[in-house]
């Protein structure tokens, strides 16, 4: 989503190429058609040398075709390979939740030590993000630029509008269908609050290893724009075992979706406790209260949209 925003509002003055990866193949469909779209075969998330060798060997074709003036990077894969073969005078390189590499993979920290000097710049998206690189020695031109993005308009499926409406309150969560996005917890938080709708935006893949779901439980799969769906709920749930600055949640307050999400990362540097949402554990029974509480109340309900908007403008 920030490779599309930032593409998007650049090619508008300049030419802009976006090179990518691996992937669902939504990143192409939002891309607008100004950029010059690049698929890199070899680029991809899991570790292997020979695929990696040749991800070098691509990228390096690619500068030297179009010879760009800056090169941004985004998160950890992208981040090393484009930092060992462009010149570093000519890179950013964004990283999207350092916690994913200091919590879940720290066996790559060292190469992160290693190449922070092969970039003109590294931008952490939150303060807390920036923290942690400073304490785990990456502090060479480290800046914290907060994300931001345009408010998501898409047209809505009469299936889905059905789907919703069927329900007094939704809470929506979109996010991959991944072990640290903990879809247990959003299942559990569901049944524990039977009157409202719980509905999942993100992969498909996996949902039949998740159990038998509660009835009011419902995971729609990917959805391209999916963001605009926020204008449809009334509370937006984001349970993770580690974020950066979640763009799913400036979405959500983009439409004045008040956020109950973990309290990880730089979350809590944009949602505030008690105004456009909360932060909170891990626990199923935290999520619920804070849910209900907000909802129990149409007043209370408007009062958190409200901050919500505020916060996102």
């Amino acid at each position: 989503m920030v490779v599309a925003q930032l593409a998007n509002t650049l090619c508008r003055n300049h030419e802009v190429i976006v090179a990518a990866g691996e992937g669902d193949g939504k990143l192409w469909e939002i891309i607008d058609k100004r950029v010059t779209t690049i698929e890199c075969k070899h680029l991809q998330r899991a570790l292997s040398p020979l695929k990696d060798l040749r991800a070098l060997i691509e990228l390096r074709r690619i500068y030297r075709r179009y010879r760009p003036d800056v090169i941004h990077l985004h998160s950890s894969k992208a981040g090393a390979l484009g930092r060992i073969v462009f010149p570093r005078s000519k890179v950013v390189y964004t990283v999207h939740g350092f916690d994913s590499i200091r919590v879940a993979f720290r066996k790559f920290l060292p190469i992160e030590r290693a190449l922070q000097h092969r970039a003109r710049a590294i931008v952490a998206v939150s303060d807390y993000d920036q923290l942690n690189l400073d304490n785990e020695g990456i502090n060479s031109n480290v800046t914290t630029i907060h994300n931001g993005l345009a408010r998501p308009e898409v047209e809505i499926s009469v299936e889905h509008r059905a789907l919703f409406s069927r329900y007094a309150k939704v809470v929506l969560c979109i996010a991959r269908l991944s072990a640290p996005k903990l879809p247990e917890l959003f299942i559990e938080t569901a049944r524990r609050l039977s009157d409202y709708g719980f509905i999942w935006i993100g992969n498909q893949e996996g949902v039949e290893s998740l159990g038998e779901l509660p009835s009011n439980c419902h995971f729609l799969g990917n959805i391209t724009g999916a963001g605009a769906y926020c204008s449809m709920a009334n509370i937006f749930m984001l349970p993770s075992n580690y974020e950066g600055l979640p763009m799913v949640i400036i979405e959500a307050m983009s439409h004045g979706c008040p956020v109950v999400a973990s309290n990880v990362g730089g979350i809590s540097e944009i949602v505030t406790n008690g105004e456009n949402g909360y932060v909170v554990s891990n626990s199923a029974e935290e999520f619920a209260e804070r849910i209900a509480y907000i909802l129990a109340s149409d007043k209370r309900e408007g009062q958190f949209s409200q901050a919500a908007q505020q916060t996102y403008a």
